[in-house]
């Protein structure tokens, strides 16, 4: 049979929109709600996946992949799990992973998401979007993370704390929230950290000037990145130093977002003495000393 040019143009203009379904169609977890990615927007309503949507979800997935195993062992350990989302904005994380875990759970609804945000029209939205859905284990917060510590809103204790891109001091808060709730587990992708680098630049003292590693951060552009790294060095430490067993690892490729370093720490109860003496160390020798409270120690 000839082809004529017509049927030939016809074909090549079907071909890639039958790709990108299957591509897009294997880019979605198995049991995921199509609907809910729907009304998250990482999905339009025919079901396309723009490339923003797709970095979206990628990074979203990811972090799952490394959450599923910490909400299995706790369930393991005692049957249901709770997880305080701090910083949640439209709650991405939250509804994702109670449609991917949560939502199958048969522990007569124990098991409860909480996000924390302090935008009151995301947490309207989100309360909204919960209710449709029927997920009646997410609740939503409208308080700041620091606030949250003392709520009576949230239990005493707490299995999970997460902490997605939460800017600047959020993710210190988020720690000192996990502390004192006594969290198993605490997830932290951190973001935005400028209160170290402003702090470094008045660094003037002879701690400093003595210090040539002091080198490190005099010119600006230096300042802010290893501000970013230093602050993460110090959150790494103080956990140690509370018994929690640190692992520190890439989210996603770097292609994918520039805030790219997973914090994942783990109670065991083994408080280090070397890592508190290390913190105030590097505080004193960094001319950080002003920031002692922010990363407190036992």
């Amino acid at each position: 049979m000839k082809h004529t040019p017509e049927s030939k143009a016809k074909r090549a203009s079907v071909k890639p929109v039958q790709e990108n379904q299957t591509q897009e169609k294997h880019e979605i977890r198995p049991g995921q709600s199509l609907e809910l990615l729907k009304e998250l927007h990482i999905l339009t309503r025919d079901g396309k996946m723009n490339q923003d949507s797709r970095r979206k979800l990628k990074q979203v997935y990811h972090l799952y992949q490394f959450i599923e195993p910490l909400l299995q062992q706790v369930r393991a350990s005692h049957g249901s799990v709770s997880v305080v989302d701090h910083g949640a904005g439209k709650s991405y994380l939250g509804f994702i992973l109670y449609d991917l875990f949560f939502k199958a759970l048969d522990d007569g609804g124990d098991s409860r998401i909480y996000g924390i945000e302090t935008r009151d029209e995301l947490v309207q939205k989100s309360r909204e979007l919960a209710q449709k859905l029927d997920f009646p284990g997410m609740s939503f917060l409208n308080l700041s993370v620091a606030d949250s510590t003392s709520s009576s809103a949230l239990p005493d204790q707490i299995d999970i704390v997460t902490a997605l891109h939460a800017c600047n001091i959020a993710t210190d808060d988020a720690i000192e929230f996990a502390l004192k709730k006594k969290a198993k587990f605490m997830v932290l992708v951190p973001c935005c950290q400028a209160e170290v680098a402003a702090e470094l630049r008045k660094g003037k003292g002879d701690a400093v000037k003595n210090n040539p590693l002091s080198e490190m951060w005099r010119h600006p552009i230096h300042t802010r990145e290893f501000g970013s790294q230093i602050t993460n060095v110090l959150r790494c430490l103080q956990l140690e130093a509370h018994g929690y067993q640190v692992r520190v690892t890439e989210l996603v490729g770097w292609e994918h977002s520039m805030k790219n370093e997973l914090i994942i720490a783990e109670y065991k109860a083994q408080p280090l003495k070397r890592a508190a003496d290390r913190l105030h160390q590097v505080l004193t020798s960094t001319g950080l000393e002003n920031l002692s409270s922010r990363f407190f120690t036992p």
